[in-house]
């Protein structure tokens, strides 16, 4: 009888074992999550763009008059001294050469003065005559005067016209002046370029550009011997060691920021550095993206805190501008948060269970956001929660 007990006793734990080992098996097996705590602390949301450094105070000098310039004796990166340091000499033009025709018309340009000067020379001489005869002609006038045989206003017409006469070989021995000046004009159109400059003198009329500042020579825009304009840039001058950093941002990122703002310069293959925006451009300009979509953009211009000689001009770098300052507050991570219709959500962890939460959000950043309401200090949040989890569905941290 007691063995009958026994053996149904075993039949029924049997079963039970099964029913047992059947729910576990059908139980929902919690799903291994990323988590992430709420804290308090700063947020810091910045505007992130590429820049360039340049010199402040940049010269560029150009050239004041059109010449020959000698090739430069300088190099980018030369030291030049203020009122010293020769940047650049320019020489006179030589004159171009002659065709056939061209040189055949300066010649009979050179005839047609001295035919001219011969003609000069003929009316002098008969200016002189005149002049001799109406001179002759006043002395008996004068004789005559005396005598009361011709009147005064007689004599009187008598001077005016050896006046006239003495004016008359004036204007011949002008014009005579005249020509030999268009023949010496004529006979210099047929100077030779190899001629045009004595080599004596080409030192003394050479023009010397001088260094206006001390610094370095930035870049070199003539650096071999060449004919140049006047207004030509030849070189353009700086100090690298007084630099700022212009940051080309989009007119709608530009307005958030504000003249003070701190900002971090990174990937210029050094230490992060610190800078402070001194202005944003009043004026801003028309830039085709790389997608050619045209945007407006606005410079910002900043100022390193400490000097950082390792930098030039030109230099390349990224700009972390700070807009936006907030301390001792809320904090999520942007990879715990996801939309739920036009709101934001998260997944909070009550239980070892997923719950979804719907919160409010201000201030972010590429890494963090601000919580403004629907969580709290310690809460713990999902991040990056995937398709697996859903309200309800149970987890476990990793």
């Amino acid at each position: 009888m007691n063995g009958k007990y026994v053996k149904r006793g075993a039949y029924i734990a049997v079963a039970l074992l099964v029913l047992l080992l059947f729910g576990w098996a059908l139980q929902e097996k919690p799903i291994l999550v990323e988590t992430a705590k709420i804290t308090r602390g700063d947020l810091i949301v910045t505007v992130e763009e590429d820049g360039k450094t340049r010199v402040k105070e940049v010269y560029k000098v150009s050239a004041p008059i059109a010449g020959r310039v000698d090739r430069s004796l300088l190099d980018v990166g030369d030291q030049v001294i203020h009122g010293k340091t020769v940047v650049a000499t320019i020489n006179p033009l030589t004159t171009p050469f002659m065709n056939a025709r061209t040189k055949a018309e300066a010649q009979a340009n050179v005839g047609t003065a001295q035919a001219a000067i011969a003609l000069a020379q003929a009316q002098l001489a008969s200016a002189k005559a005149e002049h001799k005869l109406a001179a002759s002609e006043l002395t008996r006038a004068q004789r005559l005067n005396r005598t009361k045989t011709i009147s005064d206003a007689q004599l009187e017409r008598v001077e005016i016209d050896v006046t006239l006469k003495a004016a008359k070989v004036q204007s011949a021995q002008a014009q005579i002046a005249q020509r030999q000046s268009d023949l010496q004009s004529a006979k210099a159109r047929l100077i030779e370029p190899q001629l045009a400059l004595d080599p004596e003198r080409s030192e003394e009329l050479a023009v010397r550009m001088i260094s206006p500042i001390n610094g370095v020579v930035l870049t070199l825009a003539v650096e071999s011997e060449q004919t140049i304009n006047s207004g030509d840039l030849l070189v353009e001058l700086g100090d690298p060691s007084d630099i700022e950093v212009v940051v080309d941002l989009l007119s709608t990122k530009a307005v958030k920021i504000k003249k003070g703002a701190k900002a971090n310069l990174v990937d210029w293959g050094g230490n992060t550095l610190q800078a402070t925006v001194r202005r944003i451009d009043p004026a801003g300009f028309t830039k085709v993206s790389s997608l050619g979509i045209e945007e407006q953009r606005v410079n910002a211009i900043l100022d390193l805190n400490a000097p950082a000689p390792q930098l030039g001009h030109g230099f390349h770098l990224r700009a972390a501008i700070e807009t936006w300052h907030g301390q001792n507050v809320l904090r999520i991570p942007m990879t715990a948060l996801f939309r739920e219709g036009n709101d934001w959500a998260t997944f909070k962890i009550v239980g070892g269970t997923a719950q979804l939460q719907l919160l409010t959000i201000g201030a972010f950043n590429q890494d963090i956001a601000e919580v403004t309401s629907g969580l709290t200090q310690n809460d713990t949040v999902i991040q990056f929660p995937g398709d697996t989890v859903s309200h309800g569905t149970a987890v476990v941290a990793e």
